[in-house]
């Protein structure tokens, strides 16, 4: 007998996983890298690791964006669509399931942890959605949902599952504690970015001026402080790291700013075939607004260049309204 199991690397996702790997069954994980999700560690690389399980990671592609775009089931607090979310997921594991031979889906899911996706009414709903009805395996809140094949036909002992509701995690970490995972997961204040008002204002920024936007551009939205003059975009490094990605990320036809000479962000304007004037000025008075020099002195030299070399301008550095006035 063999199940697929969504692991996030989040606590829940980690000991449900574990419920049903020690009834013996197989498990094969899978993990879905999404462009909304920012994590510093590979918890769920450690976790398929500590337990010996395969991890296949499935990175979505720009389909992903129209979930966001075109929720059927609306918005939680940001632009977060959990519900469309989870019927995306839910559907791809069932596909992948097909392919490693996997009879059910395992999913960390708690009852009443999370308000938009987690009801009873949700769960219920993104089943059928996915067309996994009676295959979605919940080991965290089993017993008090209805009984799964799996358990009807006895593949996995209904009496070993749990009764979890709600949003208190008391009872999950008493688990990892038991089993000695107190250690392998992080903490619940990270997940989806699309929650957050700053980066929701972003993604909506983006889906107003670009049609066809990529999953390069929504993980552009996670480095840098982002403006808005017109149809341009001007990203502005918040430190090294975030210089260097720039750089990296920058595409052939925009401009690159900085103030050479002084600790300086490097600065992308985002450019279409037209170039403007103006537009080049405020991305280069963005720059000496957050380098060093535009501390103290009223005119900075910007050094700022595309495909066609390298060229200078002097512009004094804004004020805070004026950064207010262009900020996403």
């Amino acid at each position: 007998m063999k199940a697929l199991a969504l692991l996030s690397g989040g606590l829940d996702s980690i000991l449900a996983t574990k419920r049903v790997l020690d009834q013996g069954i197989e498990v094969v994980a899978v993990y879905f890298v999404l462009p909304v999700v920012a994590e510093k560690e590979d918890y769920a690389g450690k976790t398929a690791k500590r337990f010996g399980i395969p991890l296949i990671r499935v990175e979505v592609g720009d389909e992903y964006l129209d979930v966001i775009r075109n929720p059927k089931y609306g918005y939680g607090s940001g632009m977060n669509p959990c519900i469309d979310c989870r019927i995306y997921m839910l559907r791809e594991a069932k596909r992948i399931a097909r392919e490693v031979g996997a009879e059910f889906i395992v999913t960390g899911d708690v009852l009443g942890e999370r308000p938009m996706s987690q009801y009873r009414k949700a769960l219920i709903l993104e089943e059928k959605e996915a067309c996994l009805e009676g295959l979605i395996l919940r080991p965290l809140s089993a017993k008090l949902l209805p009984e799964t094949i799996p358990e009807l036909e006895g593949w996995v002992d209904r009496n070993t599952l749990l009764a979890i509701s709600g949003k208190s995690r008391k009872p999950q970490i008493a688990l990892a504690e038991k089993f000695g995972l107190q250690d392998e997961y992080p903490s619940p204040s990270g997940g989806c970015l699309l929650t957050n008002k700053e980066f929701a204002s972003k993604v909506r920024d983006l889906f107003a001026h670009k049609e066809k936007a990529t999953t390069q551009d929504v993980l552009l939205l996670r480095i840098g402080r982002h403006f808005r003059f017109k149809d341009y975009k001007i990203i502005v490094g918040r430190n090294e790291d975030e210089n260097k990605l720039l750089l990296e990320l920058k595409k052939s036809k925009d401009y690159a700013f900085e103030v050479p000479g002084c600790g300086s962000p490097i600065t992308i304007l985002e450019c279409s075939e037209t170039k403007s004037k103006e537009a080049i000025e405020l991305a280069a008075k963005l720059t000496a607004r957050y380098s060093d020099a535009g501390v103290d002195k009223r005119e900075v030299l910007v050094e700022y260049w595309n495909g066609e070399g390298k060229m200078s301008i002097i512009v004094s550095p804004l004020d805070e309204d004026e950064v207010e006035h262009l900020r996403i």
